[in-house]
């Protein structure tokens, strides 16, 4: 898995999966456009201004609440690479890398804007703003695999699985 560099939005404890895409969003079956409202109650037009690669860095229990797949799904379709925080929801947790979108559980220690470095293999966080590095716990190769591939249906579709 490729090193990956964004700048960091940051939000604290408990972001829950409404604050992350509103459940009012999700009436329609065309779920292309969910981009267009990541986060449009918690922090308007930031949608607009998020850059392909750009990181979320959360406290602890992000994506708690519902457990469906269309909160890391409008992440991705943001430009979202990456969520970096200290503890996620389990069921947000697993429909995430299902999905493709990579998870980091990590202290990132970031500001609004400071741009990251996210080496998942090794299992570190560099924050290039400051200077600072953080360790974790690598992912295990199925699930790095799993990322690489966009997630589990792209997996199969590769014959990977």
């Amino acid at each position: 898995m490729a090193e990956i560099v964004g700048k960091c939005w940051v939000f604290g404890d408990n972001v829950d999966t409404d604050q992350i895409i509103p459940a009012e969003r999700l009436v329609s079956a065309n779920l292309s456009h969910l981009n267009d409202f990541v986060f449009e109650k918690v922090r308007p037009g930031m949608a607009g201004e998020i850059s392909d690669g750009d990181v979320i860095v959360a406290g602890k229990n992000f994506g708690c609440g519902s457990s469906r797949e269309h909160a890391p799904l409008s992440l991705i379709q943001a430009g979202i690479s990456c969520v970096v925080a200290e503890s996620f929801a389990r069921i947000f947790y697993r429909n995430s890398m299902n999905i493709g979108l990579l998870l980091v559980e990590c202290k990132a220690g970031a500001a609004e804007g400071d741009v990251l470095s996210i080496d998942a293999q090794a299992g570190r966080v560099c924050n290039r703003s400051d200077g600072s590095e953080r360790s974790f716990e690598g992912h295990p190769p199925f699930i790095a695999g799993l990322v690489e591939a966009g997630g589990l249906v792209n997996l199969v579709r590769e014959g990977r699985f």
